[in-house]
């Protein structure tokens, strides 16, 4: 089993390479567990889909269930694991600083912060501090005997601002603040990923699983992208099915979901 610092080292070389890898987000043990065995190189938690295991909407489970979260899928596999932490779950820069060092402790050798509020009337911070956000964050995660890798993003295109110069300027002073990777979810077009890859020195995941984005894998790569997460949609994908399979059910008492459910062999064959 490899150490700690091992991780963090393997997981920030993944960042490195001249090709994007894909880091899939797993809500569970047993989905940690089968990624896994399918040949992933990384996994990152998503606060939205093991919300979804509690029964609550996204940004309604405390710090300490995400902790604990994290911890369990840390020591799940010998992947690196970087941990969905939203936005600090804190107000005060103190605070942001003890979410990232309690992160480290799960075992997570990476976790990201976003710059947004969790307000309707006011969703994104002011650029002065979420750069100190991030700036405490950093400091908390430099702290330790080996690297842990912090990405920050930009949150403006998953509340309606669309602004990418102002997203770019973000990810910039983010860039300036001690961050190792950048990420600004619900960049739509190639046109729109590449200007941002463009525009920073830094690696850059980009989110995908959005209906009507048609880049793959090695499109994105040969614009420069270095880390591919899909979010909450792995999670909302098996809810899809699950949700249709329910319906079939009640509306029609039938069950020909079945044909499509994965074989009891085929799931233990992943989990050996």
């Amino acid at each position: 089993m490899p150490t700690l610092p091992q991780k963090a080292e393997a997981f920030l070389a993944l960042h490195h390479t001249d090709r994007a890898f894909i880091i899939p987000n797993p809500w569970d043990i047993g989905t940690a567990r089968l990624l896994a065995g399918m040949g992933f190189q990384a996994l990152a938690t998503t606060s939205a889909g093991y919300a979804y295991t509690l029964g609550v909407p996204d940004y309604q489970v405390s710090r300490d269930k995400m902790l604990a979260h994290a911890a369990e899928l840390a020591a799940a596999t010998d992947l690196p694991v970087s941990a969905d932490m939203e936005a600090g779950y804190a107000d005060t820069l103190d605070g942001v600083a003890e979410t990232y060092r309690l992160t480290a402790q799960t075992g997570a050798v990476g976790a990201s912060i976003e710059d947004a509020t969790g307000r309707v009337d006011d969703p994104i911070y002011d650029l002065a501090e979420a750069v100190d956000r991030v700036k405490a964050a950093v400091e908390a995660v430099r702290a330790l005997p080996y690297h842990f890798t912090l990405t920050a993003r930009a949150e403006n295109h998953l509340h309606g601002r669309t602004d990418l110069k102002d997203t770019i300027r973000r990810l910039q002073a983010y860039q300036e603040a001690g961050a190792d990777v950048l990420y600004a979810p619900g960049l739509r077009t190639r046109e729109e990923i590449t200007s941002v890859v463009s525009s920073v020195d830094l690696p850059v995941n980009v989110l995908m699983g959005a209906p009507g984005i048609n880049l793959s894998a090695h499109d994105l790569s040969d614009i420069g992208v270095k880390r591919i997460s899909v979010g909450s949609t792995l999670s909302r994908a098996a809810l899809g099915a699950f949700l249709r399979a329910s319906r079939e059910m009640l509306e029609h008492g039938t069950f020909t979901f079945g044909e499509d459910a994965v074989s009891y062999p085929d799931i233990a064959q992943l989990l050996k």
